[in-house]
């Protein structure tokens, strides 16, 4: 099984003959509608966590809200980059330095998490003992579900690079099964991360200990759901037939996301796990 040879992504200048080869977008509701919605969710989970009547019923509708509103964003999108070819080489290379400055936002943001981390433990407060891991915490060992889980994400790195290389080389069988095979992992993944917080002996209420592991630790959960998505979305598309072998920066992308992941989570392993909790 191959990919067409078929260049779906047509030069814009077939279509319109535009004199440069910039996309200027249409006007859209999805912008706003999206942010809308964000602010939304965010104001539902604040009243969800201080129990306000109705709270709940607010929350879920902030995330059906969000939900419709990003992939109708996401739906113009794939409609202007595979059937209409707006994305020429020029707009490609803008979304691609888009997505590595998003990916070092990120990274700020999980340094600042980092940061309050090493400011509590390498210097420990009296008020929790003055010792670390503090008086009465006992942290998860880092060689048990922790370490199951490094596995998983290295071996997904190694899944989602084979499917990438199976794209470039026209394989289309390899590339499903790299990319199946890696959104199954990242699953396990959570539902590992799952079990150990259900068995934890120490919740987010205990000490700083507790509110830095499960800040970091839940954050990242969230960014390994956020890039599973991502990934399966890759997935729809590539059964679709909207990459070819030269034009696949929506599922390149994601496969940069799920790195980031992966690094992310081995520094998560090595100092929260291993070093914050010996």
């Amino acid at each position: 099984m191959e990919f067409k040879k078929t260049n779906w992504n047509r030069s814009v200048f077939n279509i319109k003959k535009e004199k440069h080869p910039f996309h200027l977008v249409t006007r859209s509701p999805w912008p706003f509608m999206t942010s809308l919605s964000m602010f939304s969710f965010a104001l539902a989970l604040t009243l969800y966590f201080h129990k306000f009547k109705g709270s709940l019923f607010a929350l879920h509708l902030a995330v059906l809200a969000l939900a419709i509103f990003a992939i109708g964003w996401w739906e113009d999108v794939i409609e202007e980059s595979t059937f209409e070819g707006h994305h020429t080489k020029k707009v490609v290379k803008g979304l691609k330095l888009g997505m590595i400055l998003f990916i070092v936002s990120e990274l700020m943001l999980f340094f600042s998490f980092f940061w309050a981390f090493f400011h509590a433990s390498l210097s420990p407060s009296p008020w929790f003992g003055g010792v670390w891991p503090p008086l009465d915490i006992e942290p998860i060992d880092a060689w048990g579900l922790p370490f199951s889980n490094t596995l998983l994400l290295l071996y997904s790195g190694l899944t989602v690079t084979w499917s990438h290389k199976a794209l470039i080389a026209g394989d289309l069988k390899g590339t499903i099964q790299g990319l199946v095979l890696t959104l199954l992992a990242g699953v396990v993944f959570l539902g590992i991360q799952f079990v150990e917080y259900r068995d934890s002996p120490f919740s987010i209420n205990d000490s700083v200990f507790g509110c830095c592991f499960y800040s970091i630790t839940g954050l990242h959960g969230l960014h390994v759901l956020a890039g599973a998505l991502f990934l399966a979305v890759g997935l729809v598309r590539i059964l679709l037939r909207h990459f070819t072998r030269r034009t696949h920066f929506g599922y390149e992308a994601a496969i940069w996301y799920w790195h980031f992941v992966d690094v992310v989570w081995i520094l998560v392993f090595l100092f929260v796990y291993w070093w914050g909790g010996a």
